[in-house]
């Protein structure tokens, strides 16, 4: 892995981007993708918050979104472009997630993740997020399970210290601009 610091600008999801963000969900996901219509239809859902990562030379590189509904976040989404992977990108994006349900008073985070999906599973474990379950056959591809993963409240202490930590340790490794 090279240890060059990435400069990453975390971004609101724009019109403009969801071609880019197609290119990247294609490769991450194979013809079990969301489509262009979805995304769109996303951007314009005021309960949704959709970012992209882009960057130096304005590359967009990731994208993630959730879905904010009173005290609760359901993260629908998180993708890096496969040549960008294990630099700490979607590490950033889930941390934008975080950040923006601190400023909107989200208390609880939620998601879905595939049970082989193991370097996900390693990053959200490594900020808090525990496994209150599976949806059995989730995945309509090829019926995977999916764990079901939660945060505690991340205004308690014990969430807010993790999360500080390991916040602090991600801005050794990325510049977020």
């Amino acid at each position: 892995m090279n240890d060059t610091v990435l400069n990453i600008k975390i971004s609101r999801m724009m019109t403009a981007d969801v071609d880019d963000v197609i290119a990247i969900e294609e490769k991450a996901y194979g013809e079990h993708h969301w489509s262009k219509d979805s995304f769109l239809s996303e951007i314009n859902n005021e309960l949704a918050r959709y970012y992209c990562a882009r960057d130096e030379n304005n590359n967009l590189v990731g994208y993630a979104g959730c879905w904010q509904i009173l005290e609760e976040a359901h993260i629908t989404n998180i993708a890096v472009s496969p040549d960008m992977r294990r630099k700490h990108i979607g590490e950033t994006l889930l941390c934008s997630i975080i950040e923006d349900c601190y400023k909107n008073m989200v208390k609880y985070i939620t998601l879905e993740v595939r049970v082989s999906n193991k370097a996900a599973i390693g990053l959200y474990e490594k900020y808090g997020f525990k496994s209150f379950g599976t949806r059995i056959g989730y995945y309509q591809n090829n019926n995977e399970d999916a764990l079901i993963m939660w945060t505690e409240n991340i205004f308690y202490d014990k969430f807010k210290k993790k999360y500080s930590k390991v916040f602090e340790e991600l801005k050794g490794k990325i510049n977020i601009l």
